[in-house]
């Protein structure tokens, strides 16, 4: 049903606001407040939403994929990033990459990440990565959306549904930050034990071999 976004309730982020420069602006000029110990943090980031989901839901599977280039990758098998038809017909998604979540980046009681520091939301991800992709699959539909330094710069584009639901975020973290150095090993099982409901797999193709974390390939 196609209605108006007027009364569309804010609940993680503000739907009015598509994308808000200043904020990833101010994100961008403080790297090592937002992102510190590097790309490893924007990595648990992500994890925290895939971590919500299955949460919510009683359980879920997550893939994270330590490609050659540098960039990762997190898929998982929730419900997607709601996404509605507004008073024109057209596809809106709600701006998780662009805007700030209101649950936590200005919050001095924030959750705290497996590393200790504050959860400041994904629009930290973006404004932090040199490019994001993020492909959301929902029953309503699928569409796919590409960011650089947390600025869309492609719209909203639908894909083909393949009957399944979740969320795909690929992304490069920006070359001044620290690289991934974490292995499949202690930290990844640390990370299991802190996210009980999310049954987290890893597939780490930094060298010539593949080495994976789970029996199988993922959600």
């Amino acid at each position: 049903m196609q209605v108006s976004r007027g009364p569309w309730v804010n609940t993680t982020h503000d739907w009015s606001s598509t994308v808000d420069l200043d904020h990833l602006a101010s994100i961008r000029q403080a790297a090592e407040e937002f992102a510190p110990g590097g790309a490893w943090h924007l990595l648990l980031e992500v994890l925290a939403y895939a971590a919500d989901e299955a949460s919510s839901r009683g359980g879920g599977r997550c893939l994270v994929t330590l490609c050659p280039d540098g960039s990762l990758s997190v898929a998982d098998d929730g419900r997607g990033t709601d996404t509605r038809a507004d008073e024109h017909g057209r596809s809106v998604k709600k701006p998780v990459m662009a805007s700030k979540d209101l649950r936590f980046f200005d919050s001095p009681d924030a959750e705290r990440l497996p590393d200790g520091h504050p959860r400041r939301g994904m629009s930290v991800v973006a404004a932090l990565s040199e490019w994001l992709v993020h492909t959301n699959r929902r029953l309503n539909g699928a569409w796919t959306q590409r960011y650089e330094r947390g600025i869309p710069v492609t719209d909203l584009e639908p894909v083909e549904a393949d009957g399944t639901t979740g969320t795909l975020v690929h992304f490069g973290p920006d070359a001044l930050l620290r690289p991934v150095e974490v292995s499949t090993g202690d930290e990844l099982r640390r990370l299991a034990t802190m996210w009980p409901d999310l049954d987290l797999q890893v597939d780490d193709r930094r060298s010539t071999g593949s080495s994976r974390l789970g029996e199988d390939a993922g959600p």
